[in-house]
């Protein structure tokens, strides 16, 4: 029998074929981003909660006669800064920057308007509001804010700066101008923590030690005088040095934030169930909302709210480290600093480590200006954060810092392909 031949293999054939794209993945964002954005959402939420919790029996009981009255103020400005937090995460940089030296002036204006009689809103012997019914801003808070803005773009712009006390001067000028319009409303604890947020921005900019240590002296001079100055903040400071001294006066306050945090314990009494906060500790709502915290969460609610703000400020300052533009990275420092220096100052005076100041904890206490001024600062954090590693436009002159890059990179491009050209013609 014949075998059937066998037919060759087919040869494939030559079809070129298209290379599909990978599919589009989720954009990833730096560690840092995630950090600092979890925390705010958490703490916020947590002080959603606490405000609610601090404030209901009082307002049910005081003039309002709502028990959420204070809720939903919190949770009205917590979703307008919510929204400046979402459209500064994207782009903030880039809106205000052209907004600093505008911002600054809108802030001193309102800083001297809050002063004049009629305008400004008194409350407990203090003008620092204005405005007319639910929508009441803090003219220091926005202050804090743009002082960090002007800075950032004074400092960056002008490295030099930092090599005297006397380059200092327009920096320096412009801190002591906000510091005295805020300690003339009064309100010495805004004051001390924007000092120190410009404080920490200089050690970032390469201040020296020694002028460093020059103006901690000078600014704890001003700050013995404006206490010695005033009777109430004389008070504040010899209850917290002695506050059993007088425990229905001076050190009332300090002796029921203590008494708060000891009946809390280690896990609390209970969420709602503080009895300190039913008119015994005043402004449980805002300054002494950690105090609450202790007393219903007990000792782990108040490790809980160090450690966010501890992984907080961690971020932050990771953030402003990976910067590669010197604008981003003082900016980034100087709006953490801000964050947790305030926070820092808060919760010593509840645990009864520093004397009350009167500054609201960041995200917690009750504060409408403060939540909303504060987001929006986050929100420039988080546009930092999204790429460290990015140059930004630093305009310098008459041409930028990028276009020069650009420019000498395309002649660098061009002489080496002079060079090459010279020695093919050589060795032809």
């Amino acid at each position: 029998m014949s075998q059937a031949k066998r037919k060759p293999p087919a040869k494939p054939k030559m079809t070129s074929k298209v290379r599909k794209k990978p599919a589009a993945k989720g954009k990833s964002f730096p560690i840092e981003y995630s950090i600092i954005l979890t925390t705010t959402l958490c703490l916020l939420a947590l002080g959603v909660v606490m405000v609610f919790s601090a404030s209901s029996t009082t307002s049910l009981l005081g003039d309002s006669g709502d028990g959420a009255f204070y809720l939903k103020r919190t949770a009205l400005y917590g979703i307008f800064g919510l929204l400046a937090l979402r459209v500064l995460s994207v782009n903030g940089i880039n809106i205000l920057r052209p907004l600093t030296l505008p911002l600054m002036g809108v802030s001193i204006f309102l800083l001297v308007a809050v002063m004049v009689p009629g305008v400004g809103i008194e409350v407990n012997g203090a003008k620092r509001w204005i405005g007319a019914g639910l929508f009441q801003i803090q003219p220091s808070e926005v202050a804090k804010i743009a002082l960090i803005l002007y800075g950032a773009q004074l400092l960056a712009t002008r490295p030099n700066m930092t090599r005297s006390i006397r380059d200092m001067g327009p920096f320096l000028a412009a801190v002591a101008l906000i510091s005295l319009l805020v300690v003339m409303e009064p309100d010495l604890g805004t004051a001390m923590v924007a000092c120190f947020a410009a404080a920490a921005m200089l050690v970032v900019a390469g201040a020296r030690m020694r002028d460093l240590g020059v103006l901690a002296a000078a600014i704890g001079a001003v700050i013995m005088l404006a206490i010695l100055i005033e009777p109430y903040r004389m008070e504040r400071l010899t209850g917290f040095l002695n506050p059993g001294a007088d425990p229905s006066g001076a050190g009332f306050q300090a002796n029921q934030a203590q008494i708060a945090l000891g009946s809390g314990g280690f896990f609390g009494v209970g969420l709602g169930e503080s009895l300190q906060k039913a008119f015994y500790l005043p402004e449980a709502h805002t300054d002494m909302i950690a105090a609450v915290v202790g007393e219903e969460l007990g000792l782990m609610g108040i490790a809980m709210v160090v450690g966010l703000f501890g992984l907080f400020g961690y971020a932050g300052l990771q953030t402003a480290r990976k910067a590669r533009d010197p604008y981003a990275k003082l900016l980034a420092a100087g709006l953490t600093s801000l964050i947790v220096i305030q926070a820092v100052i808060n919760l010593f005076a509840v645990l009864g480590l520093a004397p009350l100041t009167g500054v609201p904890l960041p995200f917690v206490s009750y504060g409408n200006s403060s939540l909303l001024t504060l987001l929006a600062a986050v929100g420039v954090l988080l546009n930092i954060a999204r790429a460290p590693g990015a140059r930004l436009r630093v305009v310098s002159g008459d041409r930028s810092t990028t276009t020069q890059s650009r420019s000498s990179g395309r002649r660098n491009s061009r002489a080496r392909s002079a060079r090459a050209g010279s020695r093919r013609r050589a060795t032809g």
